[in-house]
Order: C-alpha cells, then sequence, then structure tokens
C-alpha cells in the first residue's frame, strides 16, 4: 500500500492485493474524515470503488485526485476530488456503511491532528510526503497508532 500527499493536486492512495484471490472491491469501501470528525471515531464519508472494480492478485489499485500529475493519472484506477491534504484519515473497510470491519489506515476518526499526523519519527510527516508501506508488512493494520509508529524502527511505514 502507498498513501502520496503532494504539491497542489498531486496526491494518490494505492491499494495493495497481498492475497491469493481476486477482491471484488464492491465489498470494500474506503471511508474518511475531513480534518476533525463531527464524532470522534466515526467516519464523515463513506466512500464506494468505483462500480465492478475488482482487484486482481498482486496488483495494485490507485485512487487519484483528477487533477493529479500525469504520471499518476496514467496509473490510476479511479478519481476521488477530496483526498488528504496531511490532515484527514481514510480506511480501507470491508463490508457495508452498516455492517463493516476495517483492515487498514492512514490517520484516525478522532480529532484533527494539525498540518498532518507524526508517522515513524516524522513531524507531521502525512503532509507533502509519500509513504510506503514496507515490505515486511504483508496485512493491513486499522490500528494507526501502531502502524505509524514513533521512529523508523517501530513504525510500518518509509516516509
Amino acid at each position: 500500500s502507498e498513501y502520496a500527499e503532494g504539491s497542489s493536486n498531486n496526491k494518490y492512495l494505492e491499494i495493495y492485493n497481498a492475497g491469493t484471490e481476486s477482491a471484488n472491491l464492491g465489498d470494500w469501501a474506503f471511508p474518511t474524515v475531513s480534518n476533525g470528525p463531527t464524532t470522534p471515531g466515526v467516519h464523515e464519508f463513506w466512500n464506494n470503488f468505483t462500480a465492478g472494480a475488482v482487484l486482481q492478485p498482486g496488483k495494485v489499485y490507485v485512487i487519484a485526485h483528477a487533477s493529479a500529475d500525469q504520471k499518476i493519472l496514467d496509473v490510476m484506477n479511479q478519481t476521488y476530488s477530496y483526498l488528504s491534504n496531511g490532515d484527514d484519515g481514510v480506511k480501507l473497510a470491508y463490508g457495508t456503511e452498516a455492517d463493516h470491519v476495517y483492515v487498514d489506515a492512514v490517520g484516525d476518526f478522532q480529532a484533527d491532528p494539525g498540518s498532518g499526523w507524526d508517522i515513524c519519527g516524522v513531524v507531521a510527516g502525512t503532509v507533502d510526503h509519500t509513504l510506503v508501506r514496507k515490505t515486511s508488512v504483508t496485512t493491513g493494520n486499522p490500528d494507526w497508532d501502531a502502524s505509524r509508529g514513533t521512529t523508523t524502527d517501530n513504525c510500518e511505514w518509509v516516509v
């Protein structure tokens, strides 16, 4: 998985299927909050994947801002105009809005972190950075605090 919050609209989420089965993305969503949530701990927006989208094993699915650089648009599968500016939480959810489990997260749904979340010892590292999951991490982690760690050693990402 990968998360990029770059200058202007150069933002994207990349979801990787590390499994051996295809994933029907109609069973999944990427709920978000914008800045601080209305209700702490609860998503504000339930975002569905493009109808009919399937993520094959060993492949990635990229969600990008429609005005991103052409290099990003050339590999994207879906556009989404409200990608983070570094302080908006996004999670990967399996199920329906009424009945789901979170399986991965960048940020949380608790409170506005200011300009961004600290990650891997980088202050506000979710702003103007690309986060790439370490190759040693083979599954998502819905516990953002555990995932982001406090140092490069206990963090699941490369900033």
